[in-house]
């Protein structure tokens, strides 16, 4: 955000974003019915400022020493419609608020834009869904003012906008820390300059907040009156809380709109203790494949907060969990480095992975709503496989696949291998994008031997599936390496194949074919994977599967290594294509016609696995002599 003009000395006037600029839009003209959420977005961020001062005061006591109380206040003007939310939590500099001031769920709003369909309609059910942070003022305020003074700074700063565009930074007085934002309300908001809908919104979406809310001037004979309980919510009894008050915590440790898909709250006793109330999202947090992996679990150590952003607490394949961990163990004053190193940690890690993966296992025995987890986190979950061996067997019994015959449903392996053919002794797979993996013509004889086979689309399946992983003593075989042998296993019955091309015509053209293409095929073979298609293009045995060597071709260039790798060329000398070049190949001079050829059945294998033709030019032009004669 660039500063465009300055309207007077000592005031910085400055444009928003384009993005940001556009959801300010969707904002001012939103017809999101739950307005009143705004109220609950700016109570949970002044809760989050204070929970970070209180940490800082840990090593710098002096930052508090003159207001160690925490809390948040309303206070209302009717006559100049205004409601102001004041805290005295950790403040923002002049950067501060320029950088940070209204970022969504600390995502970045760039990464909430691009879900934007240009359909306001639309775009006001994702605003719902996704949760529109500090913006979500403009909903009921015609302009806002966030009076800001950092803690341990006696400079104050003032950031004003009404929405339109722009916003000013000037120089301001507060006294003391933190943060007070005045809204001067729309003409039809009156509800919210009401003492008794305030109280209601504050019950209702933050009664968890564990510092109180306090209502200015609005009690009995005009003393001021605290709206919530004012206590952690992970440390009342489970009896007590309500599904609605999880829910509502939830959406404020997680920044979430959605409803959790399910809740784990316990107390751990014994050789270390700590609390733990985790929530698995139902949508996915639009942050959850950010390259950094970051975990969102919010740390605290006897209720003063830590951090949250604890990779120590959860791995990277669970960072779609939200929540709290409260420990009595570990020391108030832990580094992030501490905090990686520490044998406490590593309990309260080994534990929390526990409770998750029991909580998941116990809900997978409702395959409906299983299945609805599974699409929003499984490619995530899945990570597990490859980077932690340690659980590998409780996360495979936990993965779900979509395979050849389970249509748009999956499917657990326990289901896979009950339904296994006789005599199939792996589990057979293919890697590839989802619009066309299905329809590769490496399955064309697990399709005519009714040989299911799991069709893996998510990028760590290249990964996962070359640790050399078993499931009930039954290995992984992908159905694109190697040479297949199927003949054990009968074809499925009413399937009938055409007569193969004599072979010592195969032979023939094999060698012609192994002649014309040279070092671009590491050999020419028959095979025993088609049934319908001329041609297909698979990996040796000891090379790297092809789909993956495409994924690190677009990641890291043509370079990367094992990427490059010569493949072998199938034919399948059953097809009518092949039958008549083994043909043609025994009659004098056809090695023109056969080198073509050649070239022509191995661009089209390439063109059917997602490349393209090694040599465009060259592959017209033998399209084109080969229609030539066709028509001549």
């Amino acid at each position: 955000m660039a500063v465009e003009a300055k309207a007077a000395e000592g005031v910085e006037t400055r444009g928003f974003e384009a993005e940001v600029a556009r959801l300010l839009h969707l904002m001012v003209h939103s017809v999101y019915s739950e307005k009143e959420i705004f109220l609950r977005e700016l109570i949970s961020n002044a809760s989050d400022a204070c929970d970070r001062l209180r940490y800082a005061a840990l090593t710098e006591p002096a930052l508090t020493a003159d207001d160690p109380g925490f809390r948040v206040e309303l206070a209302i003007d009717k006559d100049g419609r205004r409601l102001t939310i004041a805290d005295n939590g950790i403040g923002m500099s002049h950067d501060e608020l320029v950088a940070n001031l209204g970022t969504i769920a600390r995502s970045g709003t760039s990464a909430f834009v691009e879900q934007l369909s240009g359909d306001e309609s639309k775009d006001v059910n994702l605003i719902g869904r996704f949760g529109v942070g500090f913006y979500s003022v403009f909903m009921v305020a015609s302009s806002v003012e966030v009076v800001s003074r950092k803690a341990g700074s006696p400079e104050a700063w003032s950031w004003t906008s009404d929405g339109a565009g722009t916003y000013a930074m000037r120089h301001a007085v507060r006294e003391g820390r933190g943060t007070t934002i005045t809204l001067t309300l729309r003409t039809g908001e009156d509800e919210f300059l009401d003492a008794w809908r305030l109280k209601k919104i504050v019950k209702t979406y933050s009664d968890h907040i564990a510092l109180p809310v306090i209502l200015k001037g609005e009690g009995e004979e005009g003393a001021d009156e605290t709206l919530n309980a004012a206590s952690a919510l992970w440390t009342r009894p489970k009896a007590e809380i309500t599904p609605e008050q999880y829910g509502e915590f939830y959406r404020h440790v997680g920044h979430a709109m959605d409803e959790p898909w399910a809740t784990v709250h316990w107390k751990a006793e014994g050789t270390i203790e700590y609390t733990g109330l985790l929530f698995i999202p139902t949508n996915r947090p639009f942050d959850l494949f950010d390259p950094k992996r970051e975990s969102r679990l919010k740390l605290y150590v006897r209720r003063v907060f830590i951090t949250d952003n604890c990779e120590a607490l959860l791995p990277g394949y669970l960072r779609f969990v939200r929540g709290v961990v409260d420990s009595a163990d570990l020391p108030l004053n832990i580094s992030r480095e501490m905090l990686q190193e520490s044998a406490l940690t590593a309990k309260i890690r080994a534990g929390l992975i526990k409770k998750i993966l029991s909580e998941l296992d116990k809900r997978a025995a409702d395959a409906e709503a299983y299945k609805a987890f599974w699409d929003a986190f499984g490619a995530v979950l899945k990570e597990g496989l490859y980077e932690d061996f340690e659980r590998r067997e409780q996360v495979l019994k936990l993965a779900r696949f979509r395979t050849t015959k389970s249509g748009e449903g999956v499917i657990s392996l326990a289901d896979y291998v009950a339904r296994m053919r006789p005599n199939q002794t792996a589990i057979h797979f293919i890697t590839g994008d989802a619009a066309g993996v299905g329809h590769s013509p490496q399955l064309e004889a697990f399709k005519a031997r009714d040989i299911e086979v799991l069709l893996l689309t998510d990028p760590i399946d290249d990964f996962w599936t070359g640790v050399g992983l078993d499931f009930d003593g039954k290995p992984f075989q992908s159905v694109t390496r190697g040479d297949i042998d199927l003949s054990l296993i009968p074809e499925a019955a009413g399937g009938t194949q055409a007569e193969a091309a004599p072979d010592a015509d195969i032979a023939t053209l094999i060698a012609a074919a192994k002649l014309a293409l040279g070092e671009q095929v590491k050999d020419v073979r028959v095979s025993k994977r088609l049934t319908d298609s001329p041609v297909c293009l698979v990996a040796d045995s000891g090379d790297m599967d092809m789909h993956l060597a495409r994924l690190l071709r677009a990641h890291k260039g043509a370079d990367a290594a094992g990427a490059k790798a010569v493949r072998i060329l199938e034919i399948n000398p059953r097809h009518p294509l092949v039958k008549a070049l083994a043909e043609r190949a025994t009659r004098p001079g056809a090695t023109d016609a056969l080198e073509d050829a050649a070239h022509l059945l191995l661009d089209q294998a390439r063109i059917i696995e997602g490349e393209g033709p090694s040599d465009p030019v060259a592959f017209a032009r033998r399209l084109s002599d080969v229609m030539v004669r066709a028509v001549a």
